[in-house]
């Protein structure tokens, strides 16, 4: 099992259930951070003792205050230390449930595991723990239907910007325009029909509203 965990995590409430949960499930030792910046310090000084943690739990969202911080989130706090201990498995803790959001946490920053908060959450925790430390990812179970699905298509950030675009009640002749305004290309109305009508075959949309809907199910918009 793991030895050394740390959890950023800036509510203390939460801080604390989980120490306690997993204080009772697993005898290792736990550590905590309520700021992005401290936990990478913290990091870092484990590995230059030669007593790295091999488990970071970390929020997502972390709340600004009167101190300023480097590192403001947990995706970049992930990054940041991956680069200085590639090895180090990660389990993100957060609100966020959009799958196509948390499909990107596994493929860019290669999180092993995702937990979302809610009631039994810290209970899931453990479950997410001993699946991680077994070299498998861990996605609650009422989310892998929906990443399995985003994982078979191809979709690109023009993509997301269209569909959200077209979420708004804009025409193509309204989304060409916006486009050229914000400087994104290609924003010709034939391109956009084309990759509107693209994204309808992909996702088996009958109109572009049915479209609009299933990429807001997906949680792409």
């Amino acid at each position: 099992m793991f030895k050394k965990v740390l959890i950023a995590e800036d509510i203390d409430s939460i801080n604390l259930g989980l120490i306690n949960t997993l204080s009772k499930a697993y005898d290792f030792e736990i550590e905590h951070a309520k700021y992005c910046d401290d936990a990478y310090l913290k990091i870092k000084k484990g590995i230059l003792k030669n007593s790295p943690f091999d488990l970071l739990i970390t929020d997502l969202s972390f709340k600004q205050d009167h101190r300023q911080s480097k590192i403001e989130s947990g995706d970049k706090l992930v990054a940041k230390i991956k680069l200085e201990q590639p090895d180090i498995a990660v389990i993100m803790y957060s609100i966020e449930d959009r799958p196509h959001m948390i499909k990107s946490f596994f493929d860019t920053i290669f999180i092993n595991g995702y937990v979302c908060k809610g009631r039994n959450s810290t209970n899931e925790m453990v479950t997410a723990i001993e699946t991680v430390y077994n070299k498998e990812q861990y996605i609650p179970a009422n989310l892998k239907h929906a990443i399995k699905e985003t994982k078979n298509l191809e979709i690109e950030d023009y993509d997301i910007l269209l569909l959200d675009a077209l979420s708004q009640g804009n025409s193509q002749d309204e989304i060409r325009k916006k486009f050229k305004s914000e400087g994104i290309t290609p924003c010709s109305v034939s391109t956009i029909e084309k990759r509107i009508s693209s994204l309808r075959i992909s996702f088996k949309a009958k109109n572009a509203t049915h479209l609009v809907a299933i990429a807001k199910d997906l949680g792409l918009i």
